[in-house]
């Protein structure tokens, strides 16, 4: 059957609803949740700080290392193995490049700044939402950052073009399904990263990119407001 309509009855330029916070991890240097939908993220920040050992040192500017790890039995899916593995480590990698742009760490030589992404629950647009709630961790944690990253996916189920597809939308049987991670900078529209599983055709991707800076803007006030009510409550 022909894809028509989209569970909780969404459109289809429509995300899940969205939640956000930052502050939740009391010892750590900057931190916050994001969850759509089912999917949450937990982000924890700890630096700049001495890197060690000495030989991995950048005595220009500080590094900037992610790590991304769902829990298991956080998947909708098969159930996640503990520890590493290869998928952890190519989304800690894109995670990395994704931020580096919004960051200017030559002000810390020798320093690195760590990002831990924890996700206890998932369905998926699990590196979108580690990376919204990674952006936020950074900003708690006063690095001089010149813009937030929003990142939200976008993609193709049988011939309809939507943006934040869930776990029945990237499974679905009954057609081509194609999914677009990609996150951008919002003030300058930048896309710090741009990834596709499947196929669409040129225009398909151009009308698709406009649908997920449109959600990204919306998702960066979404951000803006978590950061200012942390400092709300401070002032109480």
């Amino acid at each position: 059957m022909p894809y028509k309509e989209r569970l909780e009855k969404r459109k289809f330029d429509e995300t899940r609803k969205i939640e956000a916070k930052v502050g939740v991890i009391p010892n750590a240097d900057g931190s916050s949740y994001f969850k759509i939908g089912n999917t949450w993220a937990y982000a924890a920040v700890y630096g700049p700080r001495n890197l060690h050992p000495k030989f991995l040192q950048d005595p220009s500017k500080g590094i900037l290392r992610c790590n991304y790890n769902m829990m298991p039995f956080s998947s909708s899916g098969e159930r996640v193995r503990p520890g590493g593995s290869r998928r952890s480590k190519e989304i800690s990698l894109v995670t990395e490049k994704a931020l580096l742009p919004v960051l200017d760490l030559n002000e810390y030589p020798n320093s690195v700044v760590d990002v831990f992404i924890e996700l206890p629950q998932t369905e998926a647009g699990s590196r979108c939402a580690g990376i919204c709630a990674a952006s936020m961790a950074l900003a708690d944690a006063g690095l001089t950052m010149k813009d937030l990253v929003c990142a939200v996916s976008v993609g193709r189920v049988d011939d309809k073009l939507l943006v934040d597809l869930d776990y029945s939308e990237e499974s679905y049987e009954n057609g081509p399904v194609a999914d677009i991670p990609i996150a951008i900078m919002p003030n300058s529209n930048k896309i710090t990263l741009l990834q596709m599983d499947g196929l669409v055709s040129k225009d398909e991707l151009k009308n698709l990119l406009e649908m997920g800076k449109k959600v990204c803007k919306d998702i960066y006030e979404i951000q803006k407001k978590a950061l200012k009510d942390k400092y709300k409550r401070e002032a109480k």
